[in-house]
């Protein structure tokens, strides 16, 4: 049944670094959170660091970027220590799979989807009706089972992200890791994607990763968000608290520059300056220089504050 089996994800101090001949571009820098059963919004401007944090997880970080250090747990085994080829064999695509970014843009010209999606099963050593299943997962994102005998060429954007996504759940993963699924894609298509998400969270009952740099389409999938800034967390919690009542000068910033139809205040607002550079970020708060609530404590490193719901990372709760 969809939903009975417990799963939980915990992740935590997880550092991942990228040397370059200008230094080392320090892309997630002490990453904490966890999960049980929830799906998760991973929000923040871009390179912030929400695409590498999932590329890690599935142990997909692109050389010469690696794993410093930190724990994944799912359920009660660190992913972090299992060897290549283990996390290959056991993990990657069977407990947690990804949707990457563009991922809609790399399916093989020259090849029909069904012919690509029984790579997967045979790299996978699937060993049941690999057609059935192919035709089982089209099925499950909304697709005609004909799609299986159809070029990429034929296929609409939505459609070829559906079929990126029917790839990612052939092996019925724990985990799932959609890293900008709607990307390129025009509103009416990306409701679509996000209310094929939420059936598929319903149906199966597994952990979705939504990694996103827009707040109005967390709000629609994510039981909890993390909103990321230069490489780290800086706010986690239930949607609806951090909807509600925002806590880090940053979360509210994101927040406040989401057009609001029905709002008395019409204005959008922005947020002034750039993220700081990852080679050498800033000591004490990264948001400091350009936060309007900044102040002397700031130019330390803020704890994790406990909230109701998960933590915030600012000396304003101190």
């Amino acid at each position: 049944m969809p939903g009975t089996t417990q799963v939980r994800l915990e992740v935590s101090e997880l550092y991942v670094q990228y040397p370059t001949p200008k230094g080392v571009i320090k892309a997630v820098d002490g990453v904490n959170f966890s999960l049980k059963n929830e799906s998760l919004g991973i929000a923040g401007e871009s390179a912030c660091g929400k695409s590498t944090l999932g590329t890690a997880l599935i142990r997909s970080v692109q050389p010469p970027g690696r794993i410093v250090k930190g724990r994944v747990m799912l359920n009660d085994e660190d992913l972090i220590l299992l060897s290549t080829n283990e996390f290959k064999n056991r993990i990657r695509w069977k407990r947690i799979a990804m949707v990457f970014q563009g991922a809609m843009n790399a399916l093989d010209p020259v090849y029909t989807v069904e012919s690509q999606m029984k790579e997967i099963l045979t790299e996978h050593q699937f060993d049941g009706d690999m057609r059935q299943r192919i035709l089982d997962a089209l099925d499950q994102v909304g697709l005609d089972r004909s799609v299986a005998k159809r070029y990429p060429h034929e296929l609409s954007g939505g459609m070829k992200q559906r079929v990126v996504i029917a790839m990612a759940l052939l092996l019925d993963p724990d985990v799932l890791i959609a890293d900008e699924p709607t990307t390129a894609l025009d509103v009416l298509v990306q409701a679509q994607i996000i209310n094929l998400l939420k059936k598929v969270r319903k149906e199966k009952g597994i952990i979705i990763l939504l990694i996103t740099h827009d707040l109005a389409i967390v709000s629609e999938l994510a039981d909890k968000i993390a909103i990321m800034y230069a490489g780290r967390i800086v706010e986690f919690g239930s949607s609806a608290d951090i909807y509600r009542n925002p806590k880090h000068p940053y979360t509210q910033s994101l927040i406040g520059a989401i057009p609001r139809l029905r709002a008395n205040e019409k204005k959008i607002r922005f947020i002034k300056g750039s993220p700081p550079s990852l080679i050498d970020p800033p000591m004490g708060c990264r948001f400091f220089a350009r936060c309007p609530q900044a102040m002397d404590a700031c130019k330390n490193d803020p704890p994790e504050i406990k909230t109701e719901t998960g933590y915030v990372r600012c000396w304003l709760y101190k």
